[in-house]
Formats: structure tokens, sequence, C-alpha cells
């Protein structure tokens, strides 16, 4: 009977042994997973999570201090698109680079979506397909190629008119009137813009 007793002990403390380095070791998986988490990661884990169920979104802080709310739609390598749900003047569109935000402004919900297992677990957490390796330079290029009146965002300022060229880390912009199209009679003054100031772009 006594042995019987020093086996049960003995087995016992080994099973507790085996559920505290088991512990111990999914913890560190869960501190790794974190630790491989960017910015990004996390806006894309709280889009998948919320899809695109009616009224919600994200709240971003930017570096500017101005606050946006935000549905997003796609992303890429270093920036994502997204509709501007608090504009009521007519639906929005923007262009969002990661490096203009300074915080995200969460909910409870939002934090807990941000943290869930698919946003750093290889292809379910990052952008798919081409657009993943698609840059900055390259959506505004496409911007430019395509002519569209735009409004850019810059800390203090909005500029309102057309981008006639891009370069390795700067945009020229034809600045004229809202709602009139790009003509040279119409242009006020051109500004060439590092794409470190810019916010986002209003499309």
């Amino acid at each position: 009977m006594r042995w019987d007793n020093l086996f049960d002990d003995l087995e016992s403390q080994l099973e507790q042994e085996l559920t505290a380095e088991e512990i111990d070791l999914q913890a560190e998986e869960e501190r790794l997973r974190l630790a491989r988490m960017s910015i990004q990661d996390r806006v894309f884990a709280i889009y998948g999570s919320m899809g695109a169920a009616e009224g919600s979104a994200i709240r971003l802080l930017l570096k500017s201090g101005e606050t946006i709310s935000v549905r997003p739609a796609a992303f890429g390598k270093d920036w994502f698109s997204a509709d501007l749900v608090e504009d009521a003047r007519r639906h929005s569109q923007c262009v969002v680079p990661i490096h203009a935000i300074a915080a995200l402004v969460l909910t409870r919900e939002q934090v807990a979506q941000s943290l869930g297992e698919s946003a750093a677990s290889g292809s379910t957490a990052s952008p798919r397909g081409i657009s993943a390796r698609l840059n900055l330079a390259f959506v505004l290029r496409d911007l430019c190629r395509r002519r569209r009146s735009l409004e850019l965002h810059l800390p203090g300022s909005v500029l309102h008119g057309t981008i006639d060229r891009v370069g390795r880390d700067h945009l020229d912009l034809a600045v004229h009137e809202p709602g009139t199209a790009r003509r040279e009679n119409e242009v006020t003054h051109y500004r060439l813009v590092p794409f470190e100031q810019v916010l986002f772009v209003r499309i």
C-alpha cells in the first residue's frame, strides 16, 4: 500500500511538472508571436474579424493629431486603402501610409481582435495576393497615371490637386481648386512632397 502511495505521489509530481513546463512553453510561444506582430498585422486582424459589418470602423490617430475613422478595404506593403466612414459630404476612400499612424484608438473588443491568432500566423495574417508587394509609391504612381483629382493631407494643411509625377521618395502635386480638372491655367502652384509627410490621400 505504501508503494502504491509512493508511485501515485511520484506520478502526480511528474504530471504537475509536465503541465507547468507545457504552460511555460505556451507562454513563451505567445510572447514570440506577439513580438513578431506589426501595427499593420493588428489592423489586418481587426479587419479580418469585423469584415464588412455595417458601422464597424477603426479609429486612427494620425501623427498630425487628427483622428479619422476608417473601414479598411485592401492592404499593401506599407499602406492600406479604406472607406472614410465619418465623411458626411460624400462617399470617400483614402490611402493611409502605415508611417502616418501615431496610434490606433480601439475598443476593448477591437484590442482582443487585433491580438487574434491569425494576426501573426503567416499567410493568413499578411495581405494576400500581389497587393502585399505593392508599396506606397506604386499606389501614388497609379493615381498619377489616372490623373485623379485628390486631397493630400499633410501635417497642418490639406492640398487639393493632381499628382504630376512620383519619384523614389516624393511626389509632385499640381495644386488647383477642388472639383476642377487639372488644366495649366487652373494650377495655382506646385508642391514637391516627401512621402514621409503624407498623412493620407482622400480620393
